[in-house]
C-alpha cells in the first residue's frame, strides 16, 4: 500500500467510524479516490484493518454529505463536484474569508504569532511529506483559527462547512511540485502581512490563495504568486 495514502490501518483505540470517515474524506477531497471510482466496503475494511461495520457507517455518512452514491451490489461510487458548484463554493468562501483578514490585520494578537507560525510550519512539513491527511488538517486549523480572530463563531462554522464541501481533486497529483510548496509558503506570507497590519495585501493574498481550488488543485495552470522560495 502507498505509505502516503489516506487509506491505511487505523488504531483500534480510536473512534473507528469517525476515523474512517475522516480518512475517506481526505482521500476524496485530495483526489486520491477519484470521481467515478467504485469502492466496496469489504475492500476498504481490509485496507483499514477494521470490520465492515464502521466502514459501511462512514460511507453512509459520506453519502449524506454528497461525497459518494450507492451502487447496487457493488458498493459506493465517488461523486464528482460540478465546476459551477465548485466556483460557487470558492465565491462564497472569498466573500466570507477575505474580509475577515481585514479584521485580523487590524488587531492581530502578536502573543499568538509563534503559535500561528508553528501551524504554518506544519502545513509546509505535511506538504513536503505528501501527507495529505495532515496537510488538510493543518491547513483547515490555520485558516479557521485566523477566522476565529473575528470573534464570530457562526462565521467559523460557515467557513468550516464550506471547506468540508470543497474538492481539490488534483492535490494528490501535486506531490513534490513547486506549486504545492508555493501554496504552503503562502501561509507564512499571510502572517507577515497580518502582523504588519497590511489588510489590503492580506485580503489580496487570501483571495488568490482560495483561488488555487480552481487552479492548481484542479490541475489547471495559474499565474504563480511572488513567493520568496529559492530557485531549484
Amino acid at each position: 500500500m502507498n505509505e502516503s495514502s489516506s487509506i491505511r490501518s487505523i488504531p483500534q483505540s480510536s473512534s473507528l467510524r469517525a476515523e474512517v470517515e475522516r480518512a475517506l474524506s481526505v482521500a476524496i477531497i485530495s483526489g486520491e479516490l477519484e470521481p467515478g471510482r467504485v469502492v466496496s466496503v469489504p475492500d476498504l475494511a481490509s485496507q483499514f484493518g477494521v470490520s465492515a461495520t464502521p466502514v459501511r457507517e462512514a460511507m453512509l455518512d459520506l453519502q449524506k454529505r454528497g461525497f459518494v452514491e450507492s451502487v447496487r451490489n457493488k458498493g459506493f461510487r465517488i461523486t464528482s463536484l460540478g465546476e459551477e458548484d465548485l466556483r460557487e463554493i470558492v465565491q462564497v468562501r472569498r466573500w466570507l474569508e477575505v474580509p475577515a483578514m481585514r479584521i485580523a490585520a487590524e488587531a492581530f494578537p502578536n502573543e499568538r504569532l509563534a503559535e500561528f507560525r508553528e501551524m504554518a510550519e506544519q502545513i509546509i512539513r505535511s506538504a513536503a511529506a505528501a501527507d495529505f491527511a495532515a496537510y488538510l488538517a493543518a491547513d483547515s486549523r490555520f485558516h479557521l483559527e485566523l477566522i476565529a480572530l473575528t470573534g464570530n463563531r457562526r462565521l467559523v462554522g460557515l467557513v468550516a462547512e464550506l471547506r468540508s464541501q470543497t474538492r481539490m481533486v488534483g492535490l494528490a497529483e501535486l506531490k513534490g511540485t513547486r506549486e504545492l510548496e508555493l501554496s504552503a509558503v503562502e501561509h507564512h506570507e499571510l502572517l507577515d502581512l497580518l502582523v504588519a497590519g497590511d489588510s489590503e495585501a492580506a485580503e489580496k493574498l487570501l483571495h488568490a490563495h482560495i483561488g488555487h481550488v480552481l487552479g492548481w488543485w484542479a490541475c489547471r495552470a495559474e499565474e504563480a504568486p511572488e513567493a520568496s522560495l529559492p530557485t531549484k
